[in-house]
């Protein structure tokens, strides 16, 4: 790994897929912190990784690709630190960074913006609000085709139990649903306290008339929700996903809505989203064939990654990430370290305190 080098000076960012509301709120707060920053509306690529040449550091987004390609280009150009502001890191190739670069994330910002969007997705799909909304602007007050279910009473599957999942479990049981679980690492002192229980994935899936996925995308979970797992459910159910895309074979779940074996589907996220969201293609033919498809279907809500867009989510994630990037270059702090040996479970942290 590069030692550090510290500077004099403010510590030069390069931010790349700018939006307007990142924008917003890292220069509101950055004023609070030693960076200064540059901002790209291009993604981060190894086309585009030049343009980080003589910063410190870049800011990263999930879309972002930070492959070895890219690295090479960062490392070559004087770029320590790679600043991921978002929780998610499936798209950085950690094996090809490690050793070279260093790259922290916002592990929490807001997990309950998430876990609200969740089941704002889930009741504007059931009580068909978003239908309601365009009839009712157009002067069309009837009822047909709007009917729901109750989901007092009703049985909610939550895979993966981290903070967001919690917070859901704990929202839709306020609702008066049964709650199961699923998780490689149950948390049995929360499940006793608010009534959840951590069942089989399989026994998951074949009770639930709601599965929400809250579980980050991993090798063993990719397409976690496939032709087997969604045979597995109810006939009605509705599968809600704001984590990753890629927890869901999506040519498989068309096949379920296709043949009516599946209730619904409400999601925040898309396995081949980078093309498409963040982005206007209002004015432009969808040539992604199967994001075209999903959208045809009257029983299907998407919503373009949004989950996280709230005011104190943006918040968080700026503060949180203007700190990492401060902490590393002005003491050598890496808190929120996203380290490879740690996700092959061969990181010894415990007993030098470092990843690395």
């Amino acid at each position: 790994m590069k030692t550090l080098t510290k500077r004099e000076g403010p510590i030069r960012l390069a931010f790349f897929d700018t939006k307007p509301y990142d924008r917003e709120y890292f220069d509101v707060h950055k004023n609070n912190y030693n960076v200064e920053i540059k901002y790209y509306p291009v993604k981060l690529s190894a086309d585009t990784a030049s343009l980080a040449r003589g910063y410190d550091a870049v800011c990263a987004f999930v879309n972002d690709e930070l492959d070895a390609a890219t690295a090479d280009i960062l490392v070559e150009g004087g770029v320590q630190l790679v600043a991921m502001r978002c929780a998610g890191y499936n798209n950085v190739d950690l094996k090809a960074i490690w050793g070279r670069l260093h790259v922290v994330r916002v592990p929490a910002y807001s997990p309950h913006a998430v876990a609200e969007h969740a089941v704002a997705l889930l009741l504007t799909l059931n009580r068909r609000i978003h239908k309601a909304y365009v009839r009712t602007k157009e002067g069309n007050f009837t009822l047909s085709g709007l009917v729901g279910f109750d989901l007092y009473g009703k049985t909610a599957g939550i895979i993966g139990t981290g903070q967001i999942g919690r917070i859901a479990a704990e929202i839709f049981r306020g609702f008066g649903m049964d709650v199961l679980a699923s998780d490689p690492y149950p948390n049995e002192i929360w499940a006793a306290e608010t009534g959840v229980r951590y069942v089989s994935m399989e026994d998951l899936f074949r009770q639930s008339d709601v599965v929400s996925l809250h579980c980050p995308l991993t090798p063993e979970n990719h397409h976690l929700i496939n032709d087997k797992s969604l045979s597995w459910m109810k006939k009605n159910a509705i599968i809600i996903n704001t984590g990753r895309g890629a927890l869901i074979d999506t040519k498989a779940l068309i096949h379920a809505l296709k043949t009516n074996s599946l209730g619904g589907a409400a999601l925040d996220v898309y396995e081949e989203e980078d093309e498409y969201f963040f982005e206007d293609h209002s004015t432009s033919v969808i040539k992604d064939d199967v994001l075209a498809r999903l959208l045809t279907f009257p029983n299907v809500l998407i919503t373009s990654h949004q989950a996280f867009l709230t005011h104190e989510a943006l918040t968080a994630i700026a503060t949180t990430t203007l700190g990492n990037i401060q902490n590393y270059f002005e003491t050598g702090d890496l808190t929120n370290e996203i380290c490879y040996r740690c996700t092959q479970k061969t990181c010894s942290r415990k007993e030098t305190g470092r990843c690395f």
